[in-house]
């Protein structure tokens, strides 16, 4: 699929959060400037041999997203539960996502995820600034919508 069409407003994130939210949630309200971000994935360990050689094998690895939501955002709501309930259970959730990207065509399938961090009220200025939320995933998978 080609097109001159790369726009993200009309993209939907949907999130599970293991027992606590077992029915996808819609994120809203992204931030306009940086509404999600995946940092790379690292798939090689190398090794350099005394004599010049470099050695190379696949090792899987997770990856880091951050989600910037508005401060007026509903779904941030949803976070800092996940975030009280793994506070008062001293436990871990498992999430899960799928972001589907019309304009391109694609979806994306986050597996094995864990929240790792939320801020837990907005930088106040001007106007309130998003609030980032940050999760590591075990595997994203992409395939045509």
């Amino acid at each position: 699929m080609s097109s001159w069409d790369i726009t993200s407003a009309n993209s939907v994130f949907t999130m599970t959060a293991g027992s606590l939210i077992p029915v996808p949630f819609v994120l809203s309200q992204y931030s306009a400037d940086r509404a999600f971000e995946a940092e790379s994935v690292e798939s090689a360990e190398t090794q350099m041999t005394i004599d010049g050689k470099l050695l190379g094998g696949w090792v899987p690895n997770p990856f880091n997203m951050t989600i910037q939501l508005a401060a007026s955002s509903d779904s941030y709501a949803m976070f800092e539960m996940i975030a009280e309930y793994e506070r008062v259970q001293m436990t871990k959730l498992r999430l899960g996502a799928l972001i589907s990207l019309p304009s391109i065509g694609r979806k994306f399938t986050l597996n094995g995820g864990f929240l790792l961090s939320i801020v837990p009220l907005p930088s106040a200025g001007r106007v309130l600034d998003a609030r980032p939320v940050q999760i590591r995933w075990e595997s994203c998978v992409g395939a045509a919508l």
